[in-house]
């Protein structure tokens, strides 16, 4: 069940950045980078969000420990190959950009969501949120929102002032939804983590 999820959060997920991409415009995180990028360089995005994520993906082992970052890179490399699969069918609806950025923001939010309830993220900035909320009990939602805010100030060269603008919108909305939802996300991950140990304690116990 967690595994169906998961993989229904990285579709929803790829869906709402189908729809960011579509309307020109970009959001946060490394996915945002992913995409402003992708309006520069002669690179797909799901090429570009796989490589940026690399680097994040050290933090995650080292931070969160493998079992979490092993299930960031599962998710990563889902929603780029479904990010692939929808430029192909050409799935997502081109819409205005203060439209695309609503809609898109408040499908990601809850692909996001669903990938943060089940032990898992998109990388990036969701990893550094992740951490710091765990060690310092700093609100993600606005942890999240600082970082995908310098992340748009970036995107602002590759899809103009304007377009940055409603890309905020998407991050408002995504850090919004976050935020409300972070105390159920805390408590799932932190069950997660208490029966991991109960599992591990119960094998130890077992063996000796």
């Amino acid at each position: 069940m967690k595994f169906l999820f998961m993989m229904l959060g990285c579709f929803i997920t790829a869906l709402g950045l189908s729809i960011l991409k579509t309307s020109g415009i970009v959001t946060g995180g490394t996915a945002g980078l992913a995409l402003s990028l992708s309006y520069l360089l002669p690179f797909s995005f799901p090429l570009l969000f796989v490589i940026i994520n690399l680097p994040f993906f050290i933090i995650s082992f080292k931070k969160m420990g493998k079992e979490f970052t092993f299930a960031t890179m599962a998710a990563v490399c889902t929603v780029t190959l479904f990010s692939a699969l929808l430029s192909k069918i050409h799935v997502a609806i081109s819409m205005h950009p203060l439209v695309g950025s609503v809609v898109g923001g408040v499908i990601i939010g809850i692909g996001t969501i669903l990938l943060f309830m089940n032990g898992s993220s998109l990388g990036g900035a969701q990893i550094l949120s992740i951490t710091l909320q765990k060690q310092l009990n700093w609100n993600m939602g606005k942890t999240n929102f600082v970082f995908d805010a310098m992340v748009i100030l970036i995107g602002v060269y590759s899809v103009g002032i304007i377009r940055a603008l409603y890309s905020i919108v998407s991050v408002f909305i995504i850090s919004l939804m976050i935020s409300y939802f972070k105390e159920k996300i805390a408590k799932r991950n932190s069950s997660s983590v208490t029966t991991l140990v109960d599992k591990r304690n119960h094998k130890a116990h077992s063996i000796s």
